[in-house]
């Protein structure tokens, strides 16, 4: 069959949790820069198809190709680690330490940043021939959603900030389904459908995803965007990276895991003998 019970995936889910926590450094760090780099292409291109055509919903449902490529070239998301690492301390895997964990995700984070920030300035640079003109429609647009999706948040304070926060949790509660989407199916078709659904979707909601923040907003304020890094950290990534990791961890990593992995006692079914 090319369909996984649950039962089957969540195993597969902790094993590759407990593979990322000894990967290599060098391993690690290259394919954190990968997936950050082709998710930023990726957010490019979606915010491109949605200023050419009017039509964000084209550019939401295009948007996941990128989620797709990188997740079956095996790199890594900050987003998709976040939910995996943990479920192998979790089943008490030997060796597996926090302090595992939170290497894993401290290089995840620093790959994801640089390949997104590589795109960044790659972008910039074709936007405005080399810094000499101003950025086109798409360059533009870049830089106010910098703006609107920072300083917009700001102006509502605390409130703001936990509404950033919750648009993160919700942001990982789809984007780690689509990460176990790829492991329900054992066929890359299959993997991709399953992918696809869940990242259409944060992506058309306006949720917030740290890895593509890494992308936007520093692409923003090199395009002229008026807001600062401090803006970006504080207003944004801070929140959307803690939001997250509570958003896919407890929306998907642990009832997955509670419920198919270390699952509650079952009330025996006493039969009558006739």
């Amino acid at each position: 069959m090319s369909y996984l019970v649950p039962s089957e995936f969540v195993t597969k889910m902790v094993d590759a949790g407990e593979s990322k926590i000894f990967m290599s450094t060098r391993d690690t760090l290259i394919r954190a820069f990968m997936a950050g780099a082709i998710l930023a292409l990726a957010a490019v291109f979606a915010i491109s198809i949605a200023v050419q055509t009017g039509s964000f919903l084209a550019g939401a449902m295009l948007f996941p190709v990128g989620f797709c490529m990188l997740y079956l070239m095996g790199f890594d998301l900050l987003t998709g680690v976040f939910v995996l690492a943990p479920l192998a301390l979790l089943d008490k895997r030997p060796g597996v330490t926090l302090a595992g964990v939170l290497r894993n995700w401290g290089l995840v984070f620093v790959g994801n940043f640089a390949g997104a920030l590589l795109v960044a300035g790659m972008m910039a640079f074709i936007f405005t021939y080399g810094f000499e003109i101003e950025p086109g429609a798409v360059g533009q647009k870049i830089a106010t959603i910098g703006e609107s999706r920072t300083l917009g948040y700001a102006e509502y304070g605390l409130a703001g900030w936990f509404t950033i926060f919750i648009r993160g949790m919700l942001c990982n509660w789809m984007v780690s389904m689509g990460v176990v989407g790829a492991m329900i199916s054992t066929t890359v078709s299959g993997k991709v459908i399953a992918m696809w659904m869940p990242i259409m979707v944060f992506f058309y909601m306006g949720f917030e995803h740290s890895v593509v923040n890494m992308f936007l907003f520093p692409s923003g304020i090199i395009m002229g965007g008026n807001f600062s890094m401090m803006d970006y950290l504080i207003w944004n990534e801070i929140p959307t990276v803690l939001g997250n990791l509570v958003g896919g961890l407890a929306f998907t990593g642990l009832t997955l895991y509670t419920t198919h992995v270390k699952t509650g006692a079952k009330r025996a079914v006493l039969k009558k003998v006739a």
